[in-house]
C-alpha cells in the first residue's frame, strides 16, 4: 500500500515570447510580486523553432526564461496559469496577443508546463488547465520526451534549467535546516 505524501515545493519559472525585449522586461516586471522576486534570468533567445506565433505576434519573436525567489506548492500551477492568462490578454493590441507567457515548474527530477490545451500526456489540475509533462531529469540532465517541444530540448535552455536545478536544490535544503531547528 502507497501511502500519501505532501509533494515538496516547486520552483516556479516562466518563458516569456515577444516581438522586443523591452515587451519581455516589461511583462516580467508585471509578473514581479504576484509570482514573487525575480531571482534568475536568462539571456535573450531569438525563438526561430517554429512558426506557431508569427501570425499572430510577427517576426523575429525573443524569449528569455525567468524563474522567481521564492517556492510554490505544485498545485498553484493552474492557477498560476489563468494569471497569465489574463495578463497575455491585457497586453493584447488589436485582438492579437504580443506577447507568449508560459508558465512552469521545475523539480529534481522534472519539468512541467502548464497548457490550456488538452493532449494524450497532459493531465487535468483544473480552471481548464493542464499539467505538460516537458522534460525528466536523468543521467546529470534534463530529457526530453516524445512529445517535448524543440525549444526545450535545445542546450542552452537546458544548460539554464541544470543552473535553476541547482539553486533549487540549495533552496530545498535552506528550508530543510529551518524546518529542522524550529
Amino acid at each position: 500500500m502507497s501511502i500519501p505524501q505532501d509533494p515538496k515545493p516547486a520552483k516556479l519559472f516562466v518563458s516569456v515570447i515577444a516581438g522586443s525585449a523591452e515587451h519581455i522586461v516589461e511583462v516580467l516586471s508585471k509578473l514581479t510580486g504576484p509570482c514573487g522576486i525575480l531571482d534568475f534570468v536568462s539571456e535573450l533567445l531569438a525563438f526561430d523553432h517554429t512558426d506557431y506565433y508569427y501570425a499572430e505576434m510577427g517576426q523575429p519573436l525573443f524569449r528569455r526564461f525567468a524563474s522567481f525567489d521564492g517556492l510554490i506548492s505544485q498545485e498553484d500551477l493552474a492557477q498560476i496559469k489563468v494569471q497569465t492568462n489574463l495578463l497575455e490578454t491585457e497586453q493584447s493590441a488589436g485582438g492579437s496577443r504580443r506577447v507568449n507567457i508560459d508558465p512552469g515548474y521545475l523539480l529534481a527530477e522534472r519539468l512541467v508546463l502548464a497548457s490550456g490545451k488538452n493532449y494524450a500526456h497532459r493531465i487535468y489540475l483544473s480552471s481548464g488547465i493542464y499539467a505538460n509533462l516537458t522534460l525528466i531529469y536523468r543521467d546529470r540532465d534534463y530529457r526530453p520526451l516524445v512529445w517535448t517541444y524543440p525549444d526545450y530540448a535545445e542546450p542552452k535552455v537546458r544548460n539554464w534549467l541544470r543552473a535553476l536545478r541547482q539553486k533549487y536544490l540549495l533552496q530545498l535544503q535552506d528550508l530543510a535546516r529551518t524546518t529542522e531547528s524550529k
